[in-house]
């Protein structure tokens, strides 16, 4: 999958709703960045822990899905865990994910937010991805 590629799976789907835009794609390693601004904050005027959730689940759906074993055709998330550490109210955020394990029925994705140009992590997310396959295979 090429970053275009990527970037074409988030059109008209929530990831592009929240305006997820991957930069790097591949080799088990994944990046995107994520404008804040007014549509995702949340009603005391930080950004919605639910967005960060959804930013950090898309990079790692997505890359899921564009490390896909051979026979594969999809990916879903089963478990998520999300630590909130920072609160945020504009910038740009970046997601880095890392495959973690890559098995035949699951795979695993560690991701880091931080606010571009701020090595100090916004929130660190893990989650588990199930593998789909076409029935009777």
């Amino acid at each position: 999958m090429t970053v275009g590629e990527a970037n074409a799976r988030c059109t008209g789907r929530l990831p592009g709703l929240l305006g997820v835009e991957f930069t790097e794609v591949g080799g088990g390693r994944m990046r995107a960045r994520l404008t804040v601004r007014e549509q995702l904050l949340n009603t005391d005027g930080d950004l919605h822990g639910g967005t960060i959730t959804a930013f950090a689940d898309a990079v790692c759906g997505i890359g899921a899905v564009a490390h896909l074993p051979e026979a594969a055709t999809g990916a879903g998330t089963i478990e998520l865990k999300a630590n909130l550490l920072r609160v945020v109210r504009d910038g740009v955020l970046e997601c880095e994910a890392s495959l973690v394990h890559g098995g035949r029925t699951t795979q695993v994705w560690d991701a880091r937010v931080r606010l571009e140009g701020d090595e100090r992590p916004v929130a660190l997310f893990r989650c588990t991805q199930l593998l789909l396959y076409p029935r009777g295979g």
